[in-house]
């Protein structure tokens, strides 16, 4: 698909590609498979669910960006907002000084999360604020004479970033972590949920392997006085989008509370309302101690992210200067940042951006579930809201996966580009459009994935 708006000449456009390859380091890329025909892509603008690249061509952002770009793209309102304040003031010691979109945005955080929270500490993204979580959680239990607790219960197959701290509590299956060990001590692995659940009848842990049963003689076999946290995203992309049930989360918070363990829910990819809620717990009724949030509190505008904490763990460094949280961020609650991150929840609270994701990612839910039903190698599509994967065997009936001689992990990110579709691919894709999208985007998404889908099939003979 052709942008007129943004065509450049080639000798630009191969320019680009050449100081990009030569300067620019992109994350977690192989340099050698950038190098490849038509790989390296450079982004040049985007508008609404779309975005285009130098040679003109747009595409349906399928994933957001990185489940980032809640409002879409292009929103002129937001580089305004951003003008003014750099005109205003640009940046405050926030070691020392509040500055008022700070305090504006810590506000309507408190106005928008779920009861109980009331503070937020701001930091620059999504490992940042699990890193400062961690640290929070190990400080508090310190600062009550709970000196032993230093050790943290994450989930197998759980994703929180790529900070030395937050890697020792990621279980992401596709994470090579070898490099990077020995991490940090005292990191304990629970069970994933790994089903979809049984609705209102499901009896707490079932969805997995051991269950509840599991972390409870984990707990006992660790002792709960050596416990801090336990961490773990309500819904987990990384681990499928399965959705627990009510009866598990709610166990896990009872557990957590008889043990005086605090619970940290990373709605970094949940939170301002992928899921149809403004906040995945909300679908769980239970509310964590303390959540790191990032990606769509500013729909990728500007860098930023928080630690958003209960009133009952800001208590815990009330008292004398040495009970206050220790250390912070130079670019933490920076004020540009701040002041776009608050235009942006008021763009989703006007646009009713949340109710947007609810009703609409039924609606794709809905195709999704049809389309698996002409496609012979789609096993399962799951999910919820705006945050849905599919995924894909060889022969599902049968349980047969892709083999590595398939080369998913090449093959499909180029038939969805090919497609007009730009989304994480392999054996399973993710589809997390902007909120924004409606029901006709949605249609168009989903013709586009069947395409991909069937000329996936085509080329394995399937």
């Amino acid at each position: 698909m052709l942008d007129s708006r943004t065509r450049l000449d080639d000798a630009t456009i191969e320019e680009y590609q050449r100081r990009g390859r030569q300067h620019l380091w992109i994350h977690t890329q192989q340099e050698n498979e950038l190098a490849k025909d038509d790989a390296y892509t450079v982004i040049e603008g985007g508008e609404g669910i779309y975005v285009h690249d130098t040679h003109g061509r747009q595409y349906i952002d399928a994933m957001s960006g990185l489940w980032v770009v809640a409002i879409g793209h292009g929103r002129r309102e937001l580089a305004e907002v951003a003008k003014a304040q750099m005109e205003k003031m640009a940046f405050a010691n926030p070691f020392a000084y509040a500055t008022m979109p700070a305090v504006d945005l810590a506000t309507k955080i408190a106005e928008v999360t779920p009861s109980n929270y009331t503070r937020s500490f701001f930091v620059n993204g999504g490992a940042e604020a699990v890193e400062t979580a961690l640290r929070m959680a190990r400080q508090w239990q310190y600062n009550r004479g709970q000196t032993k607790r230093y050790k943290f219960i994450s989930r197998i197959g759980s994703y929180h970033g790529m900070t030395l701290g937050a890697l020792s509590v990621n279980n992401a299956t596709m994470l090579n972590k070898t490099p990077f060990e020995p991490l940090l001590p005292g990191t304990l692995k629970a069970p994933a949920v790994a089903c979809n659940g049984c609705g209102d009848t499901c009896l707490p842990g079932c969805e997995t392997p051991t269950g509840i049963k599991y972390l409870e003689q984990l707990i006992a076999a660790e002792r709960p006085d050596t416990i801090a946290a336990f961490i773990t995203e309500p819904i987990s992309t990384s681990n499928g989008s399965f959705m627990p049930s009510k009866q598990y989360w709610q166990a896990i918070r009872a557990l957590c509370d008889q043990h005086g363990i605090l619970l940290i829910a990373d709605e970094v990819i949940n939170g301002f309302g992928r899921t149809g809620t403004w906040f995945a717990q909300e679908h769980f009724g239970i509310q964590a101690d303390m959540m790191t949030v990032a990606k769509q509190i500013s729909s990728g505008y500007a860098p930023i992210a928080a630690v958003v904490a209960t009133e009952k763990v800001a208590e815990g460094f009330r008292g004398t200067q040495q009970e206050a949280f220790i250390g912070g961020s130079t670019f933490g609650a920076h004020p540009v940042s701040c002041a776009v991150a608050l235009a942006n929840i008021e763009i989703i609270e006007r646009e009713r951006l949340v109710e947007n994701a609810a009703k609409v990612g039924g609606y794709l839910t809905e195709q999704l579930r049809e389309m698996q039903s002409r496609h012979r190698i789609i096993s399962a599509t799951r999910g919820i809201g705006l945050m849905q994967v599919i995924e894909m065997k060889r022969d599902p009936a049968a349980g047969v996966e892709f083999t590595p001689d398939d080369d998913l992990s090449h093959r499909v990110p180029r038939l969805l580009k090919e497609n007009g579709i730009l989304s994480r691919g392999g054996s399973s894709i993710q589809v997390a459009p902007p909120l924004v999208i409606n029901r006709e985007e949605i249609d168009e998404l989903v013709d586009g994935l069947e395409r991909t889908i069937g000329a996936l099939e085509q080329e394995l003979g399937l």
